[in-house]
Formats: C-alpha cells, structure tokens, sequence
C-alpha cells in the first residue's frame, strides 16, 4: 500500500486510470524486488542499516513514479493541471502525437525533480545529523548495542521466553528467567 501511495504522487492528475492501474502494479513489484533481491545481493546495501525498508519503499517507489508519470502523463490531463495544452505530455503519448521532443522534456522534468529531491534529502538529513551529533551521540557504545533494547530502553523488544516470563541479561546471569 505505502509503495503504491508513494508511486502514484507524483502522477495524481495527470495519468489515465488504467496507466494508474499499470503503476499500482509495478509499485508493488519493483520495490519489493529491489528489496528481496537487489539488496541481499548489493554488498553496499547491506552496510545500510534500513530496517524498515525506507529506501525501497520510498525512494524506488517515489522514483519509480516520478519515471512513470514522464512516461504516462496524458496531454489533456496535463492541460488542465497547467493550464496549457501540448507543452507538457509523457513521452509515450509524445510519441504517439509526433511530439517526442515535448515528451522527452516532461522525462527529463521528471528525472531532474527526483535528483533534486535526493539532493535535498541528502544536505537537509546531513546537517540534522550534524546538529543532532552535537548535543548527543548518534550511535550507541559497542556494550550497549551488544545489549540491544534493554540497554536503550530499559526492556526487551520481545519478550518470547512464556507468558509474563522475561530475559534479564543484566540482573542475573545468561539464561536465568525472571517473572514479570
């Protein structure tokens, strides 16, 4: 769902039904490759820590649409989002009206929005790091990440040791059980 919401954004207005249809579905197989098997593959992505998946689900999805609304847009959609008729269409309708030029100009304002984005996000989250980095520390000592939660926050993510019963690797020694 988030990756089809995120897909379709950028093309809200200007794309047919069934073109949204098309971006729906590629919304939810492009991301989910890219996650499955693109990134278990990609030495460099599993340096990154995204546990919630937030490149595949926002950046290939968010790109993804960007891309596609180059592709999809449709000339009288676009015309009454802009206001002008023939200046802005996707490259396929481009195409298909002897207007490639104008289609391959709305492909490249598409690809220019989606580098400035990424550019964007990477200065804006670097100097929130930078600020951020300067009042408390960005990364947890090697002893408490070997800890995990407990260390964090006082408790364990998930407790599956029984009903009510708990791991307290701090109190008491490695296996002991303590009752909730």
């Amino acid at each position: 769902m988030i990756t089809g919401l995120v897909c379709i954004t950028p093309a809200a207005g200007v794309v047919q039904g069934w073109a949204a249809v098309l971006m729906g579905i590629l919304s939810g197989s492009i991301p989910w490759f890219t996650m499955m098997v693109v990134h278990k593959r990609s030495r460099l992505l599993q340096k990154v820590d995204d546990t919630m998946a937030v490149l595949h689900t926002h950046a290939i999805a968010g790109s993804l649409g960007g891309i596609l609304s180059g592709l999809f847009a449709e000339p009288r959609l676009c015309n009454l989002f802009y206001g002008t008729y023939g200046e802005y269409m996707g490259l396929f309708y481009g195409l298909q009206m002897g207007e490639a030029r104008t289609g391959f100009k709305q492909l490249w304002i598409q690809i220019y929005g989606i580098l400035f984005v990424v550019a964007i996000n990477i200065i804006m989250t670097s100097l929130v790091c930078i600020v951020v980095g300067l009042i408390v520390p960005l990364r947890m000592s090697d002893e408490d990440l070997e800890i995990g939660d407990e260390a964090a926050h006082g408790e364990e993510a998930y407790a599956i040791w029984g009903q009510g019963e708990k791991e307290n690797s701090t109190k008491y020694g490695v296996g002991q059980i303590e009752m909730a």
